[in-house]
């Protein structure tokens, strides 16, 4: 059997029935101990596992200060994807991982919306197509409607009144868009030990033990669905949605004084230091991946110099660092538990994990509460706002990393979060399944792809064919990267994320900055050539018009397709904006 499943192509097996699990189980046989075997249903699990604001360089595997020994080991034993691309910002990467769709499609231009209900979530293809579903962890695809007044507003995000209101339309959440359980919260920011929006299913969570910490409770509650359904008749797709790194910066502080040490020299000197490690470690090639300057055109990055700053400013600075490095570190340790759990329930060999993040490191400095933001602690304490607000690691602030570390963490791309550029777009990727795709561990694809493709991947996996319901499918399945088959033929890529956009066609990527201040029309575009300039540090659109003007038409003709309201063109250049706006999730 195991030859003759070796000799089908994969067209012919899905169209017989036979998914690739099914195919991995003849293949390698009914190892000892492997529960997913024995059960009639042989297709893999999936977990699908999101880190939130986590740059390109957080990670350990990518060249990063903070000990993460588990999903450095998790990388090492998977296909790793060297030029994967999100949509840059958290609710429309998340609405594209769950459909396969370009967040316009979806309702989800821009932040703060419902997901559409027109559209099928790969949960509820999966799950009519015979898998149990759970998600753990942040939806933020649920329209976050706020109170009037603004007074009663913050009321409620303070968890100090009305307390019998959803968070939303219930027909919006997890569990009413084809997962069978959800634990975690409804919207995009929370406190990590009060969270606002904390639900189980469609039911407030009110009572929290004193030790609470949401990322261990994320993890302890992926843990026990893990448990649960490694050991059930079907197979599982699991979303173990992370809020890590995402502001505001809170972290145990034993986790944060561990880390205190590594950041003392400054943004700068990190940066130097990650990118030394990556080339070292083969992730980039100093001949097409060059260290962009940090000068006068990049968000004043070279204007505030590390040691300009006071010795009480830079412990704060420093503080910042290290608890972000803590809040990735323990949603490390909570994934090998979840790993851990996965052997020893016996699903782990036909179990697909995939790591990605939604977006870049973030710049994001809030100065003021409102919208999904409290101004007080339950008990009645004051929350600080601003980049020096007291209270680091503690529920006492609502502040994040800034522009230097942001810049830093996403080392070695420009720019971050929200932008089109590379450090808002480019983030690890790695899948795992040691059933499935033995002798592959360790390979790097390094053909484009994209979060839209996520759904189009685990639908064949599962051996289910999308569904042609609502918006048109923009993904396209990149399971043959698991198997040694061929990849989809490349295809242009788009972004788009409140005018800051851009389009890739091969080595070629125009971008533009999102516009800022009075003038709302589109900047004017960059091109690079990202086979010799992966990092984007020449701007060949002056020497190129013609390229420009094919790949521009191309992303406004794919705009119009999507529904997406143009702006005037004629914008200040592709420079940087003169300072970094405050925006929130």
């Amino acid at each position: 059997m195991a030859d003759q499943v070796r000799g089908m192509n994969r067209r012919q097996a899905l169209k017989g029935g036979l998914s690739l699990g099914a195919m991995a189980a003849a293949a390698f046989g009914a190892s000892r101990g492997l529960a997913w075997a024995k059960r009639r249903d042989s297709r893999p699990n999936m977990i699908v596992i999101m880190g939130d604001d986590i740059g390109y360089s957080d990670l350990g595997a990518y060249g990063g200060d903070t000990d993460t020994p588990h999903l450095d080991a998790l990388a090492a034993r998977s296909v790793r994807f060297d030029n994967f691309y999100n949509m840059s910002r958290c609710c429309p990467s998340r609405a594209s991982l769950l459909t396969g769709r370009y967040p316009h499609r979806v309702n989800m231009t821009g932040n703060g919306t419902s997901l559409s209900l027109d559209t099928p979530t790969v949960a509820e293809q999966l799950r009519a197509g015979g898998y149990a579903t759970a998600m753990i962890g942040k939806w933020h695809l649920t329209a976050a409607e706020p109170l009037t007044p603004p007074a009663e507003h913050l009321k409620w995000l303070n968890h100090q009144g009305h307390f019998d209101r959803d968070f939303g339309d219930r027909r919006t959440y997890p569990v009413s868009r084809g997962f069978d359980y959800h634990w975690g919260i409804i919207w995009g920011v929370c406190d990590y030990y009060d969270p606002f929006s904390l639900v189980e299913n469609y039911t407030p969570v009110r009572e929290l033990p004193k030790d609470f910490y949401l990322t261990d409770a994320i993890s302890d509650h992926a843990v026990e669905q893990v448990h649960k359904l490694g050991r059930g008749d079907k197979p599982f797709m699991m979303y173990l949605a992370y809020t890590a790194a995402h502001w505001p910066l809170m972290a145990p502080e034993a986790v944060i004084q561990k880390y205190l040490p590594r950041f003392g020299d400054g943004w700068d000197a990190m940066r130097k230091r990650r990118y030394a490690r990556q080339v070292q470690l083969g992730l980039v090639d100093p001949k097409i991946d060059p260290l962009p300057p940090l000068d006068d055109d990049y968000a004043e990055n070279a204007k505030i110099a590390w040691d300009a700053l006071t010795p009480e400013h830079r412990a704060e600075q420093v503080r910042k660092m290290a608890t972000h490095a803590a809040m990735i570190d323990i949603m490390d340790q909570g994934i090998g538990r979840v790993v851990q759990a996965l052997k020893d329930s016996g699903a782990y060999e036909n179990t697909v994990i995939l790591f990605l993040v939604d977006n870049g490191a973030s710049p994001e400095i809030m100065v003021r509460p409102g919208y999904d933001r409290p101004s007080e602690t339950r008990d009645g304490r004051k929350v600080g706002y601003g980049e020096y607000p007291g209270g680091i690691g503690t529920e006492l602030n609502q502040t994040g990393i800034g522009a230097q570390w942001a810049s830093a963490a996403n080392t070695p791309f420009h720019w971050w979060k929200a932008e089109s550029y590379q450090g808002g777009t480019h983030t690890p990727f790695f899948i795992s399944w040691p059933a499935g795709m033995k002798g592959r561990e360790g390979g790097v694809v390094r053909q484009g792809t994209h979060i839209v493709d996520v759904t189009p991947t685990l639908l064949e996996l599962a051996g289910i064919a999308p569904s042609q319901k609502g918006a048109p499918m923009d993904g396209k399945s990149f399971a043959g990267a698991l198997t040694g088959k061929a990849l989809p033929r490349p295809r242009p890529f788009f972004f788009e994320h409140y005018g800051a956009r851009a389009a890739i066609d091969g080595q070629w990527k125009i971008v533009s900055l999102a516009p800022h201040g009075g003038d709302q029309s589109y900047r004017q575009w960059a091109l690079y050539d990202l086979a010799s300039d992966r990092t984007e540090t020449k701007d060949l659109a002056a020497r190129h018009p013609e390229i420009v003007g094919r790949l521009a038409k191309a992303w406004r003709d794919w705009a119009m397709s999507v529904g997406l309201k143009l702006r005037a063109e004629g914008g200040v250049g592709a420079g940087a904006p003169e300072k970094v706006d405050n925006f929130s999730d």
